[in-house]
């Protein structure tokens, strides 16, 4: 059932198109590749062997990794609908 002026499934449309561009970004991200450095970049602490092994072409120590992490700041979604409402936040 569609509301207003849109066809049917024009929503189901919207949201599975909503998921494969959130899905094909999360793909795109790039992860560390080559061989792992034996100190970090930004504190030039060493890092532990076993976090080496664990993610082959790690740069970061973990603390500083985790500092990054806590830093990270969500995106907002894409609006879709162009609808006034969502446009009043």
């Amino acid at each position: 059932m569609a509301g207003g002026w849109a066809r049917d499934g024009a929503v189901s449309e919207q949201i599975e198109a909503s998921i494969s561009d959130e899905l094909a970004r999360m793909r795109a991200q790039k992860r560390p590749v080559g061989e792992s450095l034996t100190h970090c970049v930004e504190c030039e602490e060493p890092i532990p062997e076993k976090r080496r092994l664990a993610l082959p072409g790690v740069k970061l120590c973990l603390e500083c990794q985790q500092d990054r992490d806590s830093s990270f700041k969500t995106r907002g979604g894409i609006n879709r609908r162009g609808s006034k409402d969502s446009q009043l936040k």
